[in-house]
């Protein structure tokens, strides 16, 4: 059964090439390629409700007792916000190295005792690093430690800050942290490095579950989605949609290397 379905889905295809891979229907096929995308979980970043982000962080929050939860990236606390919101037991650790977004997060640390707020960058080693972000501007979301992404991507005059950049391995043991219920990483391009810094805490099993942004700032760091694989030999991965998590297993370049928003989950293998 399963050759006879594989056969008419490629008579199928083949039709469809046949009578549509012309230069009059261009429009057409990359109107439907745009629809497709949003489908299978790209592009939907209006808010977490169509990214699927609500529904997910609900459903574990719910199914975890006093869980532990790092946002890396965490901008003004908004994330971190909704977890205390959700879940009264919760301990979150947002980490934000722009100075001035820092403050702001602090403020929304200081208005809830489950949020301790940090202000550094995560990364491969402890040490400094640039972040970049807009000239003049006083935090933005686009803040990162890849310059094209404000230079290239946005095409804005960057100004530069240098921050305290530490690893997720020296974290956890100063602050006898045990299990990670969820990493949080929305890096701008750097989350392949943040999860290198927590190579021990990947390798003992104490990061449950892993959501990071895959997109088109990994072009300028030059990150394929294929290196969070290699990375992570042990955990499963899934694309977010709105009502569930959809397996991305086994890996192939043509679903999984699309560089556009999209949430990527990574849950241990059983």
């Amino acid at each position: 059964m399963q050759k006879e379905n594989s056969s008419i889905r490629s008579i199928l295809l083949d039709t469809y090439s046949y009578l549509f891979s012309r230069r009059i229907f261009f429009k057409w096929n990359r109107a439907l390629f745009y629809a497709a995308v949003r489908g299978m979980g790209l592009l939907n970043y209006k808010n977490n409700i169509a990214s699927g982000e609500h529904r997910f962080l609900k459903e574990l929050l719910l199914a975890t007792p006093n869980p532990t939860i790092l946002d890396v990236g965490a901008n003004e606390g908004a994330y971190a916000a909704e977890v205390a919101a959700m879940n009264h037991q919760a301990r979150v650790f947002a980490f934000e190295p722009h100075p001035a977004t820092y403050q702001r997060l602090s403020k929304c640390s200081a208005a809830s005792k489950n949020i301790t707020a940090i202000n550094a960058a995560c990364g491969s080693t402890p040490g400094e690093m640039v972040l970049y972000d807009y000239s003049g501007s006083a935090g933005s979301e686009h803040a990162s430690l890849h310059a094209g992404v404000i230079e290239e991507l946005h095409k804005g005059e960057s100004e530069k800050h240098t921050v305290n950049v530490i690893s997720l391995d020296n974290f956890a043991a100063e602050h006898d942290i045990s299990l990670i219920h969820l990493l949080k990483i929305d890096t701008e391009g750097h989350e392949l490095e943040v999860l290198k810094g927590a190579g021990k805490l990947l390798r003992e099993s104490r990061i449950k579950a892993i959501q990071f942004e895959f997109n088109e700032m990994n072009i300028v760091s030059r990150v394929f989605l294929r290196d969070f694989y290699e990375l992570l030999p042990n955990y499963k991965f899934h694309r977010m949609l709105r009502d569930e998590l959809v397996p991305l297993n086994p890996y192939s370049p043509l679903s999984c290397e699309l560089f556009t928003f999209q949430n990527i989950v990574a849950l241990p293998i059983d």
